[in-house]
């Protein structure tokens, strides 16, 4: 429902001998209710699995953000800047959960417009969706970058279909992630 956050991540530092992220002494990213900012693809899954979940994939991103009618943002179709932290709204860092009410998509998943960008457990390929399966694509199976997903406070509104690809050793300061589990349906 939303991005891990440093206090969340905190506890899994505590408990594993993972290095802190590159931000996390950063007094405008480190607030306990940010989130987790800083972290490579390795560490986001790692944090995953040490928390019995793991990274959605970029389809189930796509989904959770945009619904069951592939809205263009969590909201509608209209783009509206202030709906998310996104650079029009001036605040230039991440902020905690829940803080834009109005970025949430129809399945109750929070910040997917805006606030940090996430990474997604699939590896990136511009190409890929013009032969990929057209229900529940799985995504290439290698590649040297990892999908990167959603809006972040650094850039300005865009929609939810967009995608990116970055190296897994990437760490920037509007970069994060969230967990995904099974559902007790599959």
């Amino acid at each position: 429902k939303y991005e891990v956050t440093n206090a969340q991540y905190r506890v899994f530092l505590n408990e594993t001998d993972r290095a802190k992220p590159k931000y996390w002494e950063d007094p405008r990213f480190n607030d306990e209710a940010q989130p987790v900012v800083g972290v490579t693809f390795e560490d986001a899954d790692s944090y995953c699995t040490w928390a019995n979940k793991r990274l959605p994939s970029e389809a189930e991103w796509e989904k959770a953000a945009r619904g069951g009618q592939s809205r263009l943002y969590p909201w509608g179709d209209r783009p509206e800047a202030g709906l998310s932290n996104t650079s029009e709204s001036k605040k230039n860092h991440a902020l905690g959960p829940g803080s834009f009410p109005t970025d949430v998509s129809p399945y109750g998943v929070h910040e997917m417009a805006g606030n940090v960008s996430e990474w997604c457990l699939d590896y990136y390929d511009k190409n890929y969706y013009k032969v990929s399966p057209s229900r529940n694509p799985a995504g290439p199976a290698e590649g040297n970058k990892r999908v990167v997903r959603g809006g972040s406070w650094m850039f300005d509104l865009t929609e939810m279909s967009k995608r990116r690809g970055l190296k897994p050793e990437t760490v920037l300061p509007y970069l994060g992630f969230r967990c995904a589990k099974e559902s007790a349906e599959e």
